[in-house]
């Protein structure tokens, strides 16, 4: 835990909290919860898709499992917390403003992809819910009141909640890629689940683009690898019969899983680390459910903890 404390500068930590000095006693108040004793709200890790093209119409195996996605929710969120696999930092980090601009933050798509809006309202009650959450488990979160959402938060939201009526944050990762380290911050945050938060983890299990991009033997490389990554990731998340310890043991230990480096290149695992927090959200042993339809050619997939 120590190690895990230590992973920002007491300065970083501290980022952008003069901006929430106007929050007043209601806004920075415990959500109280709006579900029925005893109900949670099911955390979901999702493949967001490459850049903007599930909203262009060109990955609809991707854009069709986000639109259907919230219907099967037991009700509509208070609020979203998205994991973004792309905001990292040396600590945890919160988008804490009333409202953020979109970040484009990928190149060579057409121009419409450059014009997308997406008003949802922040809720910087819940960023500072989501720092004092992380404080009392001693993990260090600072709040950042100005950076865009980028598009892994914008893309799938786009398609899931169209409306942009439900307020959203969104959650970074650690740049250190450490499993367990975001396995931690799931675990400190399990209790939005009961207040009505939708905690989505948005990346892709596979992620390595000289494996998108190849054609012929070099292609059929990569899909072997995804093939025998997921069946790895899949038996961890959803054997009922692996023990609660064993499972997070396992998924601590992801980098030892066949395939893995294939899938994830050293230093490019962070479209894996929202699943951790996701994980650590379910309360990082009770089995997961694959969700979303099996994939062709390169595999990817995504899972819900109810």
């Amino acid at each position: 835990m120590e190690r895990l404390r230590n992973m920002c500068s007491g300065k970083e930590a501290l980022q952008d909290q003069d901006s929430l000095g106007s929050l007043s006693q209601h806004e920075t108040a415990e959500f109280p919860s709006v579900l029925m004793p005893g109900e949670h709200m099911p955390c979901v890790y999702i493949n967001h898709g490459g850049g903007p093209l599930p909203i262009l119409g060109q990955q609809p195996d991707v854009a069709n499992f986000l639109r259907s996605y919230p219907s099967t929710l037991p009700q509509r969120p208070r609020a979203i917390l998205v994991v973004t696999a792309h905001w990292e930092g040396s600590c945890t980090a919160v988008s804490g403003g009333a409202s953020h601009p979109l970040l484009f933050d990928y190149g060579g798509f057409p121009p419409e992809s450059y014009k997308y809006s997406y008003p949802a309202p922040g809720n910087p009650a819940l960023a500072q819910r989501v720092r004092d959450l992380l404080g009392e488990a001693g993990l260090p979160c600072s709040i950042d009141t100005r950076r865009g959402w980028d598009h892994g938060v914008f893309v799938p939201l786009m398609l899931m909640f169209p409306d942009a009526d439900i307020p959203v944050v969104a959650l970074g990762l650690q740049k250190n890629q450490d499993p367990a380290a975001h396995v931690a911050v799931g675990l400190a945050l399990q209790r939005l689940r009961d207040e009505g938060v939708l905690i989505i983890g948005s990346g892709a299990s596979f992620h390595n683009f000289s494996y998108f991009f190849a054609k012929g033997k070099q292609r059929a490389v990569g899909e072997e690898h995804s093939a025998v990554f997921d069946k790895w990731l899949n038996e961890t998340v959803t054997e009922q019969n692996i023990p609660d310890n064993d499972r997070r043991s396992r998924m601590e230990a992801v980098a030892a899983a066949p395939s893995f480096l294939e899938a994830h290149p050293p230093g490019a695992a962070e479209h894996l680390m929202p699943l951790f927090v996701v994980f650590g959200a379910s309360g990082a042993g009770p089995p997961g459910k694959s969700v979303g339809e099996p994939t062709k050619g390169i595999r990817f997939s995504q899972f819900e903890f109810p």
